[in-house]
């Protein structure tokens, strides 16, 4: 019998028949309620005209300090293909009556044509992680038909930007959400309409605007209340707040998956082990199934992160081995947890008659729990010597000393070599780090004392700026073996400290 090698045909779907324009005049001044002044199409969708890219759409919007009408002709100058104005202008435009509005409508339908599910994700810490995550995933498995809200896109402009970039021929989405008051979860999940809904964590960010941790609860549960029919809440099991946010969704009579270590958990940690080249080798156990797969970016952190990407996959019929895959190749992202080789100036050369640290990019955002996280994996990181460059944390109100001042035990169990505190607010924890007596850190916040014992003072220096926290590190002096991590609120500016250490990537 005479073998023959058949080729099959790549499937073909309906959606690939689809225009590849993202928008065409008639339907965008349908949907926002304008007029066009013409016939065209456009590729994308901007609000800044430093970033417009030929084909756009910009968005003149309008506010408190800034007109974006005053950069329409940049924006044509950069190849625009069309703008969006409240008033006519030369080029072609759609005139409507409030820009911001428009973007808002022009949101609401790419929402409506979606033909996939939608995911959103919220949560007080690895939200923005998490996101990238779950998109990297669903990426791989629809080969390159998923949308995702890029940058940290994701307040009440970010998230119709985001929903009106979409793709109609989109098969998943995924949407950050973010707030620092009551209410605004609620208004941008109305938007966003999830099927699916991912609370990361709840940890005391923004608690200076919403006073104590169960309101920051309550105001993360408001992601519920866009979701659809039908749709999944996805929570962390391990959170004290747990049966807060489960008894919120199931109010609203959505099925509850959740994710940790709890014995009960619905997507639950069974073992972590260090994985070869770095990055952790993880076992989960999803009730019918388990699995096995590498987490590349180090910490328990994003381990249990890595849980919630998967029950968010899974909720929407994902592949599972696409999403191992994915967290096993997707590093840290700037300024959250990126890692470099940088050059430095003392020390021994390695073997290649270089001088190298590695420099921990966390300068993005900071709060007490993932300030606690990262020096938790700072203390795991092989070094030399550890340096950590920590700055104020935002937010925090009242309870801000005490938060700052209880970092002190952390950074004594990572055995730090050396802090740069920069911000006033670090005050309370400098003055814990220079008291020789303090043997243990006090939490006021819980009445329990700290278990990690101080010990030795931990050599620091108390900067205001940035700039003198960078004098601080060169006086110090770099060397070989160590490693820097750089973590702080991201109004405090370390990027630019990143930035001026990464000159000497190596």
């Amino acid at each position: 019998m005479n073998a023959h090698a058949r080729i099959l045909e790549w499937p073909v779907e309906a959606a690939e028949d689809l225009t590849q324009a993202l928008w065409d005049a008639a339907t965008l001044a349908r949907v926002m309620k304008g007029e066009a002044s013409g016939d065209f199409t456009v590729s994308g969708v901007e609000i800044d005209s430093r970033d417009v890219q030929p084909g756009d759409l910009f968005f003149a919007l309008k506010g408190e300090a800034m007109d974006g009408h005053r950069f329409v002709e940049g924006a044509f100058a950069k190849g625009a293909a069309a703008v969006v104005v409240d008033r006519p202008v030369d080029g072609p435009h759609i005139l409507v009556e409030n820009t911001t509005e428009a973007l808002e409508r022009l949101g609401a339908a790419s929402r409506a044509r979606a033909r996939g599910p939608i995911i959103g994700v919220t949560g007080s810490v690895g939200k923005t992680g998490v996101k990238e995550a779950i998109f990297e995933a669903l990426e791989r498995a629809s080969r390159g038909d998923a949308h995702r809200s890029v940058k940290s896109y994701n307040n009440h402009v970010g998230v119709p930007l985001s929903l009106a970039r979409m793709p109609a021929r989109a098969r998943f989405g995924i949407f950050e959400m973010g707030m620092n008051h009551a209410g605004e979860i609620a208004a941008l999940t109305r938007q966003v309409r999830p099927n699916v809904a991912v609370i990361t964590t709840i940890a005391p960010a923004h608690i200076e605007m919403l006073g104590s941790m169960e309101a920051i609860a309550d105001a993360k549960a408001e992601i519920f209340q866009g979701l659809e029919p039908g749709g999944v809440a996805v929570i962390p099991a391990d959170s004290p707040y747990f049966h807060r946010l489960k008894e919120a969704a199931e109010a609203l009579g959505f099925d509850v998956v959740s994710f940790g270590k709890a014995a009960d958990a619905g997507v639950r940690l069974l073992d972590t082990v260090p994985a070869i080249g770095g990055g952790s080798l993880v076992t989960v156990d999803m009730r019918d199934r388990r699995v096995c797969y590498t987490v590349a970016a180090p910490g328990e952190h994003h381990v249990i992160n890595s849980l919630a990407v998967m029950a968010a996959v899974r909720a929407v019929k994902g592949d599972l081995g696409a999403a191992g895959v994915a967290l096993a190749e997707m590093g840290g992202l700037p300024g959250r947890g990126a890692r470099l080789q940088v050059d430095v100036p003392g020390g021994e050369p390695d073997v290649e008659g270089r001088r190298r640290a590695l420099l921990i990019d966390e300068s993005y955002n900071a709060n007490p729990a993932s300030m606690r996280a990262t020096l938790e994996q700072l203390g795991r990181t092989p070094a030399t010597r550890r340096i950590a460059v920590l700055g104020s944390m935002k937010e925090l109100g009242a309870h801000g000393p005490a938060f700052h001042a209880e970092l002190a035990a952390p950074l004594a169990a990572a055995k730090v070599d050396y802090a740069v505190l920069v911000g006033d607010e670090m005050s309370a924890l400098a003055a814990i780090l220079g008291d020789v007596l303090a043997n243990a850190t006090e939490s006021p916040e819980s009445g329990k004392t700290g278990s990690v014992p101080l010990g030795k003072r931990v050599p620091f220096a108390h900067c205001l700026t940035v700039r003198e926290a960078v004098d601080a590190l060169r006086a110090f002096g770099l060397e070989q073996g160590d490693v820097i991590l750089v973590k702080g609120s991201n109004s405090v500016g370390l990027a630019s400290l990143v930035t001026d250490l990464g000159k000497q990537e190596g």
